[in-house]
């Protein structure tokens, strides 16, 4: 019979299935030491310790979520009989050619929760940044133009984005993504605006680059339109004939919640940033040489705000981390049999003063990254003032 491990057996065993991880922040902090002077802010770096100390907690969670199917010890959602809140360590009682043992115990159905840790964190990171990069795409787009010509156009959008934000913002994600406002159709709807505006954004983007070269011009932005209209059937409608884009009805409305409340605040930032840096000499020098305005909005003033606009998106993929786990905590989130951090902490949390390592490794796991993206959002600030 299988003997249940000691604290050091599920030691040894936990840094044992995340071997792969190991191996890839080794030749990954290896190759960028050596490079580390021919690789912009992200070489400064590793002159933080803070960064640095950041920068591998995330690493950490990235490579874990790449590596899952690697990792797992059993099936996040299989129940293995007479498992159920086991403690951390426990044999199974018939392993019969699976894992022998649940290393970090098992949950009020009798799940592995190390394997719904591990899962958890593909399921997080699965979403946080995508949808963060999509609401700093909409918000540049935005931002640029209302910080640069200003006028009506500023006022017009500083009004909706403020009164976007002086909304609650638990209670306007708790509002869209309940069964009411999703069956009449206002997700969808939302995703048909909000998915468009990273397609204008990398049109704007390349017309004004190479505008005085028609034909690559035309490849380059005949791409961006080809690829992002075929994503954009598949994640707004789930409309893609080739099945490789799509979303489910649950995914889609987490992730336009999360979007539409990123957005107005990456806007203020963004035009706050354009206020100052329109005013700096290689703007007046760039409108001297007759350069268009999208070109100057984003291959001048853009560039030069890079620094604060990379500190942010760090810090916002924090935040919106931690409001994917409060809406899995609410039992709002992908899908009730979930194992996204939030839903875990919610389904252990009922048995937390008699069985706590069912929502302790979650919550932990949880703390941990949103702690590195903050530690490397300073990092990253510190190193971007010295330039």
């Amino acid at each position: 019979m299988i003997e249940d491990l000691t604290w050091g057996g599920i030691a040894v065993g936990v840094a044992a299935r995340l071997l792969p991880v190991w191996a890839a922040m080794a030749v990954i902090f290896a190759v960028s030491i050596v490079a580390r002077r021919r690789l912009g802010l992200y070489g400064k770096l590793f002159d933080s310790k803070v960064g640095m100390i950041g920068f591998g907690i995330v690493l950490f969670w990235v490579l874990t979520a790449l590596f899952a199917d690697l990792i797992v010890t059993h099936d996040a959602l299989s129940q293995i009989s007479r498992m159920r809140n086991v403690a951390p360590g426990t044999a199974l009682p018939s392993p019969d050619g699976r894992y022998p043992h649940y290393l970090l115990g098992g949950d009020s159905l009798a799940r592995d929760v190390f394997s719904r840790m591990v899962m958890g964190a593909r399921e997080v990171l699965k979403i946080a940044p995508a949808a963060t990069l999509f609401a700093f795409m909409i918000g540049i787009t935005l931002g640029l133009p209302a910080g640069y010509f200003g006028g009506r156009l500023d006022t017009g959008l500083t009004f909706l984005a403020n009164l976007v934000l002086a909304f609650p913002v638990i209670l306007l994600f708790y509002l869209l993504v309940t069964p009411e406002i999703v069956q009449a159709g206002i997700p969808t709807a939302m995703a048909a605006v909000l998915f468009l505006m990273p397609i204008v954004f990398l049109t704007l983007l390349l017309n004004a680059r190479y505008f005085m070269q028609p034909v690559r011009r035309a490849v380059y932005i005949g791409a961006v339109m080809v690829v992002g209209l075929w994503m954009y059937a598949g994640l707004a409608f789930n409309a893609d004939p080739l099945g490789v884009w799509g979303m489910s009805p649950n995914l889609l409305n987490v992730f336009v919640a999360v979007v539409f409340v990123n957005t107005p605040t990456v806007f203020r930032i963004v035009r706050g940033l354009t206020l100052d840096i329109q005013s700096r000499d290689y703007v007046a020098a760039a409108q001297t040489r007759g350069e268009g305005s999208w070109y100057i909005m984003l291959w001048e003033i853009l560039p030069n705000a890079r620094g604060p606009l990379i500190v942010d998106f760090c810090l916002r993929i924090g935040y919106t981390t931690i409001l994917l786990g409060t809406l899995g905590f609410f039992g709002l989130g992908v899908s009730p049999e979930s194992p996204d951090w939030g839903s875990t902490i919610n389904d252990g949390r009922r048995l937390l003063t008699v069985y706590p390592h069912a929502a302790l490794v979650p919550a932990l796991s949880l703390m941990s990254l949103v702690l590195g993206l903050n530690l490397l959002a300073d990092g990253l600030r510190e190193e971007s003032l010295r330039d």
